[in-house]
């Protein structure tokens, strides 16, 4: 039986692997909708391939434009034609792959029009994780991880009881800055910050990798998708990118799920869970020719974005939301070079240190905590441009 999906963000570099996913399994899987943002080449492109009747894009004059050279496809635009896409009936699971706070929304959509979830957007769970987790209770629908370090997680975990896990280690390469010592960071470009040494990936998230806020994020969202405290969630540094992550059981047991730095494994494994299907990798992974594998702790002083997001995620309420916008902010005004790479920390640490705290209850709550930690990010940009 064919697996029917709805891919959010299908221009992007998870959008463009998961294609690349369906189209090796043409038996298996098909798209019935998709959203591209502004890409809109790549949406006459994905239209020569996959016959589909809605496409959502950022703008409406490309909606427009594209729905005169394709009448028989609907075109939706802006974060209402996503969400529309998301609590459609036709289909059987959501894959988002948006980047950012825009991805919270089709995701509980989706949810509650009872579709499962296959989820790339670690913002979702981030800014409000709890409110997800409420609403897969409420429509009974399940959420499958797509990041590379809870995918094998998620797989290291098949067979085994969660009461029996002692704690889950999530690897992380370390960025482009990982060799560089922290004075070093003080002049530094953002082609620098777009080296990442292993893996392929959109800016926002390789920003995020290089001063490890990406890696926070992915604790906060292990917490909430295998229901561990933070104290049972620990990070270790891994420049190979083979180890994906590990579990270690109560009885010392440790399990990790091995891979060449592909996200298309992990895409794949939560389209076709619960069976493995053969994936086409010009270089699988190759231990003898890796040889050596090493681990050390990161250093929280060294990167205090990720000591932040564990103490956001420990507070909860809130602070993860305040977190989010106010990373979103700074990553995007580093990337339009406005402010340099430390202010990324300054300003995403002094506005959740500033930050009122307050519970999350509600969609309302979550949006405006989203704008409060965006308006308080931007007025420190603006402090920052001023004493340039």
């Amino acid at each position: 039986m064919t697996k029917r999906f709805v891919l959010l963000g299908a221009s992007g570099s998870i959008g463009t692997q998961t294609i690349d996913v369906i189209l090796q399994h043409p038996d298996r899987f098909s798209l019935t909708a998709f959203g591209v943002g502004r890409r809109i080449e790549t949406a006459r492109k994905l239209l020569g391939i996959f016959p589909v009747t809605k496409v959502s894009v950022m703008r409406k004059e490309d909606a427009e434009t594209l729905a005169a050279e394709f009448p028989h496809t609907k075109f939706l635009w802006g974060e209402a034609g996503m969400e529309e896409l998301a609590s459609g009936s036709d289909y059987d699971v959501l894959i988002n792959a948006l980047v950012g706070f825009a991805g919270f929304a089709p995701t509980l959509a989706a949810m509650k029009a009872h579709h499962d979830v296959a989820l790339a957007n670690k913002e979702t769970l981030v800014c409000g994780g709890a409110l997800i987790k409420k609403a897969m209770q409420e429509y009974g629908v399940r959420l499958y991880p797509i990041d590379s370090e809870h995918s094998a997680i998620w797989q290291c975990l098949q067979g085994n009881q969660m009461k029996q896990v002692k704690r889950l280690i999530i690897t992380c390469s370390g960025g482009a800055f990982r060799d560089k010592k922290r004075e070093e960071l003080a002049h530094v470009t953002l082609e620098d910050a777009l080296a990442h040494p292993n893996w392929s990936m959109g800016p926002k998230i390789t920003v995020d990798c290089a001063n490890l806020m990406n890696k926070g994020f992915e604790v906060t969202e292990a917490h909430w998708l295998f229901d561990l405290p933070y104290e049972q969630i620990d990070v270790l540094m891994h420049r190979e990118s083979v180890i994906h992550s590990m579990v270690e059981y109560c009885d010392h047991s440790v399990m990790a799920q091995l891979g060449a730095p592909d996200m298309r494994l992990p895409i794949q494994y939560a389209m076709s869970w619960p069976d493995r299907l053969p994936l086409h990798q010009d270089h699988p992974l190759d231990l003898s020719e890796i040889g050596t594998l090493h681990f050390e702790k990161p250093d929280t002083e060294r990167y205090p974005l990720l000591a932040l997001a564990y103490e956001a995620g420990k507070k909860g309420g809130n602070l993860g939301a305040i977190m989010n916008a106010a990373n979103e902010a700074a990553n995007a005004a580093f990337r339009r070079h406005e402010i340099p790479f430390l202010s990324i920390e300054q300003i995403v640490i002094d506005t959740v240190h500033h930050a009122p705290f307050a519970e999350l209850s509600s969609v309302d709550d979550l949006i405006q905590a989203d704008a409060w930690g965006r308006a308080y990010a931007e007025e420190q940009i603006r402090g920052v441009l001023i004493n340039e």
